[in-house]
């Protein structure tokens, strides 16, 4: 087994190697303005610095999100692309179950990433491997109650100390958790979810309502 994992969700462009026992290689970088420009090049240094070539790889593991509509879809395009050339499956894992999974806390604790707009993307967890609710988007106000005593990681619990006091890194996903967590899975026999993203609300860029039509004369 050789899975490639991936993920675009977060601010964090990350890139990873799974052999089915350990991780490989990995890399991250954060800039959420150059997912579609860092993602390939990242992934060639990988296999590169592995001694690989990307037709061993037998697996795509993916991150769905939830995330923002042009940061996300440019990891899953790429996994689709990549899986269609291969001929390798494709596998979705939640952005925050990778979170979550790096995060190793024992007990009740919250995932939240930054969702813009004073929101964030959030589940509840029983454990690292377990997710209890979500995911969902809400603003931090609204959630207080609900998350108030519990641990909480992500990018998005460090931004809103007020809602989420108890917060912690890793604020960001990497790809060396999601393939970790989605090498444990399939180990398991569990089957892994679609390549479907989870953005959880229309994009921000919207078609104008009133735009003058023009006609040739």
């Amino acid at each position: 087994m050789l899975l490639l994992a991936l993920d675009t969700a977060t601010p964090a462009v990350t890139v990873a190697l799974h052999d089915g026992t350990d991780v490989v290689a990995s890399s991250s970088q954060v800039d959420a303005r150059r997912h579609g420009e860092l993602l390939l090049p990242a992934v060639d240094r990988l296999l590169a610095g592995a001694g690989l070539r990307l037709d061993a790889v037998t697996g795509i593991v993916v991150g769905v999100g939830p995330g923002p509509y042009t940061g996300l879809r440019v990891g899953l395009m790429t996994a689709d692309t990549f899986g269609l050339a291969l001929g390798v499956p494709v596998h979705g894992l939640c952005t925050l179950d990778g979170l979550a999974y790096a995060a190793d806390l024992e007990g009740p604790f919250v995932v939240a990433t930054d969702a813009r707009r004073k929101e964030v993307y959030w589940a509840r967890y029983a454990d690292s491997r377990t997710r209890l609710s979500g995911p969902a988007v809400d603003r931090p106000a609204d959630i207080a109650d609900e998350v108030a005593g519990l641990p909480a990681v992500g990018a998005g619990a460090l931004l809103y100390p007020d809602a989420f006091p108890d917060a912690h890194e890793p604020g960001h996903v990497s790809a060396a958790a999601l393939a970790s967590l989605a090498a444990e899975r399939l180990a398991a026999g569990e089957e892994l979810a679609e390549p479907r993203p989870l953005y959880l609300r229309r994009p921000d860029a919207q078609v104008p309502k009133n735009y003058k039509v023009v006609t040739p004369k």
